[in-house]
């Protein structure tokens, strides 16, 4: 009976511990959203998140490390700790067999993504040239970038259905492209456009750049 309660005792401790972490992430999102990013102290997103600060600093470390996991929330819509690449969207696009559904698919993806985490994105990368802390942060978002379009165009190369000629730099190039969240910050957030306007653009750009 002792062990039965002991682990139940350290599953709701990590229970509390995950919705505490969660709970300064959105905080720290609201105020990064409402005040930017230098305005905003780890004091007043411990406030707003009810922790104490020195609890902010030992989960975290830093305020670039928050606007990090901001961005990774944003990215994923929950907080589960399951990498993009392996969550079940993902598996779907490898098991799909039409190497244009593939793609088709992968954009209507990446634009639900890049309007979550549209606001951080722009966030770190425009933060950056005025605070030394983020350029760690978004060199850090522009390598996960790449490794991921590496191995989504590793497996698009794969079907044999690329254009003739076309080689895994290329393919990997032209997807991380239009990862870029610049695209979404002038078709979507400029110039207007629905979501499925942009998205069907997305489809179409990279399908005509990378299959015959």
């Amino acid at each position: 009976m002792t062990e039965v309660k002991r682990s139940y005792d350290a599953s709701r401790r990590r229970e509390q511990a995950r919705a505490r972490r969660l709970a300064v992430v959105l905080a720290a999102r609201d105020l990064f959203e409402r005040d930017g990013y230098r305005p905003t102290t780890i004091a007043a997103i411990a406030a707003h998140a009810g922790v104490s600060a020195e609890s902010v600093y030992k989960g975290f470390g830093t305020k670039a490390a928050l606007a990090k996991a901001v961005f990774d929330i944003a990215l994923a819509g929950d907080d589960e700790p399951v990498p993009v690449a392996e969550r079940p969207a993902m598996q779907a696009i490898r098991d799909e067999p039409d190497v244009r559904r593939k793609i088709a698919m992968f954009t209507e993806g990446l634009a639900g993504r890049q309007a979550r985490s549209a606001g951080v994105q722009i966030l770190i990368r425009d933060g950056r040239h005025v605070d030394d802390s983020l350029a760690p942060v978004w060199a850090k978002l522009t390598d996960e970038g790449l490794t991921g379009m590496t191995m989504l165009g590793r497996h698009l190369l794969q079907t044999g259905q690329l254009r003739e000629g076309i080689d895994l730099e290329e393919v990997r190039d032209t997807l991380w492209n239009y990862l870029a969240i610049d695209h979404y910050e002038r078709l979507v957030l400029a110039q207007g456009w629905p979501l499925q306007r942009y998205t069907q653009w997305l489809a179409h750009a990279i399908t005509s750049a990378i299959c015959p």
